[in-house]
């Protein structure tokens, strides 16, 4: 195990608000909007151009422009540095974050705010909820050129303005970088700047958030492109403290690791990474006591985060780590495979795996926030994709049939890696899987319920075990197999119609999935199967509880399954009797 420390700037904490009446505000009106239907607010320090580059973009898009300065003035009937004199500074942060407020409450418009106006954490939530956030990133000659002869800005009325302007680069920026888009300007004129960022607005994409509401919290799963390196401005807004220990493997360290260290530290989060070996051989007792070992090692914070970067393996390994040590460590997964993005990242289990089974030793440990970058699905082969997908199939067959009919027409499409389909495929699976999740959160449920997801699972994880867990069979692979052993087994019951089998199997087999324990190049027999499965973690009462299915979308719990019909399910599909 190996580990790497990464530190920024230091915190900076938001001034008190101080009553200050300045709600009078002069509204505009517009013909003009944006695609959106959002404002454009621009942050940046003096001298960044926030007005000139403003007044030219508001002109360019067809909006008002606003400058938040001159409607406090207007509001306060004097001048910034007279309210700065008056009332102190946080009396004016206090009536500026109102005035802002109000502004983004009417509509579209570009409104250029004061350089600390952003920094205020109330009112960066309110810009996140109501605009599009645009930080003007300039370099600090250009800002010293800008402000010379400045008078009327009261904090360079304090120290020398170099001084000034490093101080306020080495607090502000890391809070800037939350921003929704970076542009970096220099001594292009007006009109280059607002081309570039013009660009910088039609090139961005804001993620989709899909909630997940649960009786003991709310997070969002963040879905969208390039996230890895928006995760600075993603993940600061909810972390508890701006530190982190990043727990990672080998093969996803190496492409995505920097990213991400780089990423977080330019918010000011400071981060210390773990890197394991990567494969399910690392889901266990040893590499989790290692971890925890060197977590407690070199101390934390409760208010510290894990964050899990990777795959099913190191996202349920590192939710381990987080929900045990110190009793619970804030959470955050940031999914790098099809199948974690889909269904290990959202729910809250968390868990390794033992000599007798898979996943049972967990707890339940609900995360943060879940950051699903779909651009990271480009670097997996094509059976990882596979794998993903066959819980993608799952949730169709659990209960939602159109989910199923659009795998049917969007499967080999999302298997070629069209980056719109997948992150639809992301979309609709997770927010199938919050709708599960949020109905019975610790599957407590004694049918159906949250036990519902683990159709075809009984069946997978007996192979995955029969082969020891190491890496010959994924985890998908395992549970496409499972999908069809599961309606197989409901059309002998007489549950399920044997089109419904039939439409499932051709669906998987024309896509070149396994669908069948003959499909393997490996041998099991039905006994060991059984074995396995009789240890799984769903006994009750002597009792195998199975998911099986009445049709299409239509899954159901049951532990009334003779034996024998799924000893003949499987000799059926491929295993030796």
């Amino acid at each position: 195990m190996s580990s790497r420390i990464s530190t920024p700037p230091p915190e900076t904490t938001d001034p008190p608000p101080i009553p200050l009446d300045l709600e009078r505000i002069v509204r505009c009106s517009t013909d003009g909007f944006l695609p959106s239907g959002r404002s454009i607010v621009l942050v940046g320090l003096m001298g960044a151009g926030k007005t000139t580059i403003g007044r030219h973009l508001a002109g360019r898009l067809g909006l008002p422009f606003v400058d938040a300065d001159v409607e406090i003035e207007r509001a306060a009937g004097c001048s910034i540095a007279d309210v700065f004199r008056l009332y102190g500074e946080a009396a004016f942060r206090d009536g500026e974050r109102r005035v802002i407020r109000r502004l983004l409450e009417g509509p579209p418009m570009v409104l250029a705010t004061g350089g600390g106006a952003f920094m205020d954490t109330a009112t960066r939530t309110m810009v996140r909820e109501h605009a599009i956030s645009l930080w003007l990133r300039c370099p600090l000659p250009v800002l010293l050129r800008r402000v010379s002869g400045r008078t009327h800005r009261p904090l360079l009325n304090t120290a020398s303005p170099r001084d000034v302007l490093e101080r306020l680069m080495t607090i502000r920026h890391p809070v800037y970088a939350e921003a929704d888009i970076i542009v970096d300007c220099g001594d292009n004129n007006v009109e280059h700047t607002t081309t570039r960022v013009m660009e910088a607005l039609a090139l961005s994409n804001r993620p989709l958030r899909l909630p997940v509401s649960l009786a003991s919290t709310r997070y969002d799963v963040v879905i969208g492109s390039d996230l890895i390196s928006r995760a600075g401005a993603l993940l600061a807004p909810v972390l508890p403290r701006k530190a982190a220990i990043i727990i990672t493997d080998e093969t996803v360290g190496a492409l995505y690791l920097n990213r991400l260290e780089e990423a977080l530290a330019q918010t000011g989060i400071a981060t210390r990474s773990l890197i394991v070996p990567p494969g399910e051989r690392s889901k266990n007792i040893d590499t989790y006591a290692g971890l925890v070992d060197s977590i407690l090692k070199e101390g934390v914070e409760r208010r510290t985060s894990i964050i899990a970067l990777g795959g099913g393996v190191v996202g349920d390994l590192a939710g381990f780590v987080a929900s045990t040590t110190l009793r619970g460590l804030p959470f955050v997964q940031i999914p790098t495979t099809l199948l974690s993005q889909v269904d290990s990242s959202v729910g809250g289990k968390t868990g390794i795996n033992s000599r007798w089974g898979k996943n049972l030793i967990g707890a339940f440990h609900q995360p943060l926030c879940v950051l699903a970058d779909v651009s990271a699905l480009a670097t997996l082969p094509r059976r990882e994709l596979m794998a993903g997908y066959a819980e993608i199939v799952k949730a169709g067959l659990i209960g939602d049939p159109e989910l199923f009919a659009w795998c049917e027409k969007n499967g080999a499409a999302l298997l070629d890696q069209d980056p719109e389909t997948l992150a639809e495929a992301v979309r609709q699976a997770c927010a199938f899987k919050a709708r599960v999740v949020a109905a019975d959160e610790r599957e407590e449920q004694k049918t159906d319920g949250r036990a519902l997801l683990n159709l075809g699972h009984t069946f997978g994880h007996a192979l995955e075990a029969e082969l020891g867990y190491d890496g010959r069979l994924l985890h998908g692979e395992a549970v496409s197999i499972g999908l069809t052993l599961a309606f197989a087994v409901s059309v002998r019951l007489g549950a399920c119609p044997q089109a419904d089998l039939e439409r499932v199997t051709r669906h998987l087999e024309g896509l070149n999935m396994p669908a069948h324990i003959r499909d393997l190049p490996y041998s099991f027999k039905v006994d060991d199967l059984m074995s396995h499965m009789l240890k799984d973690k769903k006994m009750q009462d002597g009792k195998l509880s199975f998911v099986l299915a009445h049709g299409i979308g239509q899954a159901f719990t049951t532990r009334d399954v003779p034996a024998q019909t799924v000893r003949d399910a499987l000799v059926a599909d491929g295993a030796a009797p």
